[in-house]
């Protein structure tokens, strides 16, 4: 989710102890985005535009857990005000995420693009993106059919990514959509 410069790069799904730590769900590959000193901005998923966010939270504890990571924020420190913060989303200015290599991009930047193929023609745009060991899996949902097409990411298939135009370019093989 991109709003007004933010990107969501995790949610708080529980409490850890009794001094205010949470147990987070990232949205990132690396858990170092969640660094010490980092600013970061809380938004329940029902809540309107990131305008309307409150105050900077700033992070004094990262560590993994099984399944996730244990945060500490230095303006959260009882049980209770972690266990109001539960559901809310981690955004962070999308300018603080380092620059990527050629022919790398991240998610937030994929959700909603065009997906048209050489053969096949327009496909749908990129619904959702599944992690596999090897490449992500783009979910491609054309709305009007409500079909949906899995695309691994990888050179193979995918030709192009053109964020300026908001389309992908694929070169998928013969009966792979039939």
């Amino acid at each position: 989710m991109d709003e007004d410069g933010l990107l969501t790069i995790g949610k708080i799904t529980g409490v850890h102890g009794l001094g205010g730590n949470l147990k987070v769900h990232s949205f990132a590959e690396s858990r170092k985005i969640f660094s010490i000193g980092m600013q970061v901005r809380l938004k329940r998923p029902d809540q309107g535009s990131a305008d309307s966010l409150g105050k900077a939270f700033t992070i004094t504890r990262s560590s993994p857990m099984k399944k996730g990571l244990l945060l500490g924020l230095k303006e959260v420190d009882s049980r209770q005000m972690a266990e109001e913060l539960v559901g809310h989303d981690i955004l962070i200015p999308k300018d603080s995420l380092p620059e990527l290599d050629d022919d790398t991009w991240y998610w937030n930047d994929l959700y909603g693009l065009d997906v048209t193929d050489k053969v096949y023609g327009h496909l749908g745009g990129v619904d959702s993106i599944l992690p596999t060991g090897a490449h992500d899996v783009l979910v491609i949902k054309d709305k009007e059919t409500g079909r949906e097409t899995l695309i691994p990411m990888h050179r193979r298939f995918v030709a192009s990514v053109d964020l300026k135009h908001k389309v992908i370019r694929t070169t998928l093989p013969e009966g792979y959509c039939s």
